[in-house]
């Protein structure tokens, strides 16, 4: 009986992992997550800048629709105000580029409009602004007239580029591209279109 208890006992004692193979267990999940981790944060910005051109999207049209129902001009404003991208859609004031009374909505706070030039030294950020060149600063705004055409034509049309602010690696867009008032959303692409944009 004695043998028999010694035997046992030393059998419970082999149960478990050893510190070395918990260890060694610990040291591949934390390789696995390093791996992982990167994929995993452009996943989570490549959607936070679909959402957020999405929302610009949405506002440009709803101020196309509202120019046609109410049979006056309309306009979706943009701007960035302590580091945050906001825009506003009203309806257009003749004296003022953006008027001061308006309600701004934010976009995610990882979100930046990209003011950059792109390989072919050509602004990828393009609507409208009181300055009329490659914008550093904004604001930008797009006008619709009662028929849901942009208000001045030709040089209403252009785009808005987005970026996230410690990556601008990843570029979504959305621009008016036609006199009749099209609006689409874009993505950064391997080579530039006509206008010399690497977004649409």
């Amino acid at each position: 009986m004695g043998k028999l208890a010694r035997e046992k006992e030393r059998n419970e004692f082999n149960w478990g992992f050893t510190l070395i193979e918990t260890m060694i267990a610990i040291v591949i999940v934390g390789i696995l997550a390093a791996i992982a981790t990167p994929s995993w944060l452009n996943f989570i910005n490549t959607r936070r800048l679909a959402v957020a051109s999405d929302q610009l999207y949405r506002a440009m049209r709803e101020a196309q629709s509202n120019a046609k129902r109410d049979k006056i001009t309309w306009q979706t404003s943009f701007q960035e105000n302590n580091g945050v991208v906001q825009w506003a859609v009203h309806p257009a004031d003749p004296n003022s580029f953006i008027p001061t009374t308006i309600g701004w909505n934010n976009l995610d706070q990882n979100i930046q409009v990209y003011k950059d030039k792109n390989k072919l030294n050509q602004c990828e950020t393009t609507l409208n602004q009181p300055t009329n060149n490659c914008p550093t600063t904004g604001p930008w705004r797009v006008q619709f007239d009662y028929k849901g055409r942009p208000q001045a034509g030709v040089s209403e049309l252009g785009q808005i580029t987005l970026s996230i602010k410690d990556n601008s690696r990843v570029l979504r867009c959305v621009y008016v591209y036609t006199i009749l008032g099209a609006i689409a959303t874009g993505q950064e692409q391997p080579k530039a279109n006509n206008n010399g944009k690497f977004c649409y």
